[in-house]
């Protein structure tokens, strides 16, 4: 038996060999897919719907060009990707330049962006760009677009033009329908922020690039951080004007990115600030255990962030302190997320446990400054992005 078997396949091969002789093709197995570069996000923000207060986002816009201004972590060719997450109707999406080179979609200038879906570009021709540095991205939007899925407050200046191509006239912290820049095969690791509205950046100026994110970049020569912070973004609650909670938009907002390795979660806070305050320190802790889990599942390794003091701020009070405090303390025993940032040590005032330490607060009692912001990224431990 055991000599049998080579002559066997022998008479196979030989058989395939004339059938290839003749003209014909043996059957095979489905081939691979051809490999592309690897993406990762080196630019991303994540998407809320627009409420009657963001004129621009709620009336949509009709033959204008919007231009973002983006601030990629990690550089290489990028290419754009753009989302409609709470659309009703499709979007034609184009032309678009970045740092003017023509953008297509499979080689078109323009394409339709499907309500609730997302539209990934071709890569850019002839645009290759350095860690750190500013990518334009001009979108024209042929309209009406009816109403926009958007960022509300990106910390930096983006504009809209006249109609019909007119001047950039309107100026504007929003990014409208663009949710990512990603770029080929970065030399560092991949890293999505999931967190609220000190991640996004409150505290520290407009086109600074200083929020803790940025920071936690500029560590790590090549890291593709992907910032999706939303100002008042809950961990378990929805709200209409801060969006889907963490929990709601996890799967859209981290898993839908290309070449992500970790995950830093930084939520709480408003779930205990915010009415209705949640005062079971249970329930937010099982949040935090079923991100993990999805991660898990994903293959993401999770980096945790306690939640920082706030005293000082109008809806402070000592029973959510107490609340806080404990959220903390569980997190600290390590049995929560694989490793943890602890950003509560790195902010509040030795003196006074509860309060923000005077040099890191923006002055509002909650939002860390520039300074605050540069200890938080100083909190993360670098060895475990890489």
């Amino acid at each position: 038996m055991r000599h049998g078997r080579p002559v066997a396949r022998r008479g196979i091969l030989t058989a395939a060999a004339g059938l290839a002789v003749a003209g014909q093709v043996a059957p095979t197995a489905h081939a691979a897919p051809a490999r592309g570069p690897a993406w990762a996000a080196s630019w991303a923000t994540a998407q809320t719907a627009p409420t009657a207060a963001d004129p621009l986002a709620s009336e949509g816009l009709t033959d204008v060009t919007h231009r973002a201004v983006v601030r990629l972590s990690a550089g290489g060719r990028p290419r754009l990707r753009y989302g409609h997450a709470f659309g009703t109707r499709p979007v034609l999406v184009g032309p678009v330049t970045a740092d003017g080179h023509r953008v297509t979609f499979g080689g078109s200038a323009q394409a339709w962006l499907a309500a609730g879906a997302s539209l990934t570009s071709d890569p850019v021709r002839g645009l290759r760009k350095a860690d750190g540095t500013d990518l334009t991205v001009d979108t024209h939007l042929p309209g009406p677009t009816g109403p926009l899925s958007f960022h509300r407050n990106t910390h930096a200046t983006h504009y809209v033009s006249d109609p019909g191509g007119g001047p950039f006239r309107t100026r504007t912290n929003s990014v409208f329908l663009l949710t990512g820049v990603d770029v080929a095969g970065p030399s560092g690791p991949t890293v999505a922020v999931l967190g609220d509205s000190i991640a996004e950046g409150v505290g520290t100026p407009d086109n600074a690039n200083l929020r803790w994110p940025d920071r936690l970049a500029d560590r790590v020569r090549g890291a593709a951080v992907a910032n999706l912070g939303i100002s008042g973004n809950r961990l378990l609650l929805d709200d209409a004007r801060f969006g889907p909670g963490g929990q709601a938009r996890f799967d859209r907002d981290v898993l839908a990115l290309p070449g992500l390795r970790t995950l830093l979660v930084h939520l709480g806070i408003n779930d205990l600030q915010q009415p209705p305050s949640q005062t079971d320190p249970a329930r937010i802790l099982a949040g935090y255990r079923q991100l993990v889990l999805r991660a898990h599942d994903a293959g993401l390794r999770v980096i945790g962030g306690t939640i920082t003091p706030f005293e000082g701020w109008i809806r402070w009070t000592p029973e959510l302190d107490a609340v806080r405090q404990e959220i903390n303390r569980v997190l600290r025993t390590g049995r929560v997320f694989d490793a943890l940032a602890d950003f509560d040590a790195a902010l509040r005032d030795p003196q006074h446990p509860s309060r923000l330490l005077p040099d890191h607060d923006n002055g509002d009692g909650l939002h860390p400054n520039s300074t605050g912001h540069a200890a938080l990224a100083a909190a993360v431990d670098t060895r475990l992005l890489q």
